[in-house]
């Protein structure tokens, strides 16, 4: 006999705890503007939130349809039942599979797709609230998994509320409530990052509340609630947000009394709660949206939202207006391209003319490079009337003969040979043409904020980002952007905006962070100040005074900003 914790494993069948459903159902009808609508509910179990919000409506005398589905007839029957038992004639309860019931005509709907007006097949519902099953598509075996990734154009390992949110997006009417509870995953994961970009696609996000590890399951799953209207060609910015995680450091402050979870979920006081022994804490704030590949989400408090839009409503645009953000070469194969100890080689080195100085994460501080690991790359481009070209191997005996020997392991690289190169190439080369010009090299992952100015025509290593400027006048603006980004003003932007700290207090450097940092005036005569800065630290070694600069520096960045100076950033 099947057990309940292996049916849920299965299954996904987590019932909505009646407190839950009724702080979802008073939560979803607060932003519904008409309460004579068709309610739907795509996995309705035993009923508890279609039951939930059939009293609410009951309550405002409106004229509603219940509609449910769920493929579990014994779960269904008892749905119904309970409805009918509080009065609730207009029902249609449905036995089958949501997912399958819903027809996806002409195109298919995926995670990445934006429904526009021509695209309104099944929308008949105005309100869906659901707690759809969390099980992962593994789970349900690869035939099931197969059938919803074609059906629903998903992707690799996923959960089983992801063509949920799909199937119910396209039951929506326009206009349409969505209130459903699922795992809180996908708020921060980078699998979670196609979840975000289709419901910030989707719709005007109204209020995400992360209901962390309080346990109101009995499965395993951390849920979250999500809020949102369907609307087309929308702009999100921002949203309410707020959530809910047991404290178990032994906090000694004030502590709020509360019966149970809910009634501090209904609670208009942030802070810690105490129930039943337990201690809670719960925070609110703003949700901001960033413009970024991975569109990450990070709650603010309403402090830290004002600072943001301070900052940003100081500015004239983004790095990524301007300038782009490059990755630096990838060869694919490091322990033959690059070294520090060619030299060992002797009669197996290769001509010193394909022997290009290399930047490292390792080199980089912020005003200055280390010359601890004076790398080098065996590279094999040049540049011929304005286009990037491959040396002819007959050219150099030397390099020939170093990777002839290497060959194996070059020519292992298929999709290199595949793309039509030569198997001696380096898989991303840049453009040869731009190291020459003034540039700016930072690490992809580093405690503190490394933005380096080269001038000397150094490659760059796939361990860093580059910005290059590649016009007289751009030169102004590279430093400018050098004195900013090296900033703690912009590493507390960059921590609250992206929220991207790894172990250790390392922080990510990828182009998607970097080319949405904003840049203030550059006519502004602090912008002047800082560009003045900026170029006597990059020619400096006395400690004292870079440390007076600094200081310097942080005051006219954020008299560019129009906000307080920022010294410590944690």
């Amino acid at each position: 006999m099947i057990s309940e914790v292996d049916k849920i494993k299965k299954t996904g069948a987590t019932f909505t705890p009646d407190g839950l459903a009724n702080f979802l159902s008073d939560k979803l009808l607060s932003y519904l503007p008409d309460f004579n609508v068709t309610v739907l509910d795509p996995a309705c179990g035993d009923g508890a939130l279609l039951m939930s919000i059939s009293k609410h409506l009951s309550k405002e005398k409106s004229n509603f349809e219940i509609q449910g589905y769920d493929s579990n007839n014994d779960y269904l029957q008892i749905a119904k039942q309970r409805l009918a038992d509080i009065g609730i004639v207009n029902t249609n309860f449905i036995l089958g599979d949501f997912l399958d019931i819903i027809e996806l005509k002409e195109k298919q709907l995926s995670l990445d797709f934006n429904i526009n007006s021509t695209q309104k097949f099944n929308e008949f519902a105005d309100v869906i609230i659901a707690n759809p099953p969390y099980v992962r598509t593994q789970i349900l075996g690869s035939e099931q998994a197969q059938i919803l990734a074609r059906k629903f154009g998903l992707k690799g390992r996923v959960d089983l509320y992801y063509p949920f949110l799909i199937a119910m997006t396209y039951a929506l009417k326009e206009d349409g409530l969505l209130g459903v509870i699922t795992s809180n995953r996908y708020l921060l994961t980078k699998s979670g990052e196609s979840v975000r970009k289709f419901l910030y696609k989707n719709y005007e996000i109204l209020e995400v509340i992360d209901l962390g590890d309080t346990k109101l399951f009995d499965a395993a799953v951390l849920p979250a609630i999500f809020i949102g209207r369907k609307k087309r060609d929308i702009k999100n910015t921002s949203a309410r947000f707020s959530k809910i995680y047991e404290e178990l450091n032994s906090y000694q402050g004030n502590l709020i009394k509360a019966d149970d979870i809910f009634q501090i979920l209904n609670s208009q006081e942030n802070g810690f709660f105490i129930v039943d022994g337990k201690r809670f804490k719960k925070s609110s704030g703003v949700l901001k949206f960033s413009n970024t590949k991975e569109n990450s989400w990070t709650m603010l408090s309403n402090v830290e939202a004002k600072w943001v839009s301070d900052v940003e409503n100081n500015s004239v645009g983004v790095i990524g207006d301007f300038f782009k953000v490059r990755i630096g070469i990838k060869t694919t194969a490091d322990k033959i391209f690059i070294s520090d100890k060619w030299d060992n080689l002797c009669d197996d080195k290769p001509e010193e003319n394909l022997l290009k100085d290399l930047i490292s994460q390792e080199n980089i501080k912020p005003w200055c490079s280390s010359n601890e690991k004076e790398f080098k790359v065996l590279y094999p481009h040049f540049v011929d009337n304005g286009k990037k070209k491959v040396i002819e191997l007959i050219d150099f005996p030397k390099a020939k003969k170093y990777f002839e020997r290497h060959e194996d392991k070059l020519k292992s690289r298929k999709y290199l040979i595949d793309a039509g190169r030569d198997w001696f190439e380096i898989w991303v080369p840049q453009n040869p043409k731009l190291w020459n010009f003034p540039k700016l090299v930072f690490p992809d992952i580093s405690v503190m904020p490394r933005f380096y100015y080269d001038n000397t025509g150094k490659i760059v290593n796939g361990n860093c980002y580059w910005i290059v400027a590649t016009k007289p006048e751009e030169q102004y603006m590279l430093l400018l952007i050098q004195g900013i980004a090296n900033s703690k003003l912009m590493t507390k932007y960059h921590d609250l905006v992206f929220n991207n700290k790894l172990y250790s207090g390392r922080r990510r450097y990828f182009s998607q962070y970097v080319q949405n940092y904003p840049l203030p005036d550059f006519k502004l005569d602090s912008a002047k100040s800082i560009v003045n800065i900026v170029k006597q630290l990059n020619n400096l070694n006395n400690i004292q005074d870079i440390e007076q600069l600094v200081y310097n520096l942080e005051i006219k960045v954020a008299e560019a900003y129009n906000v307080e100076p920022v010294f410590n950033p944690d």
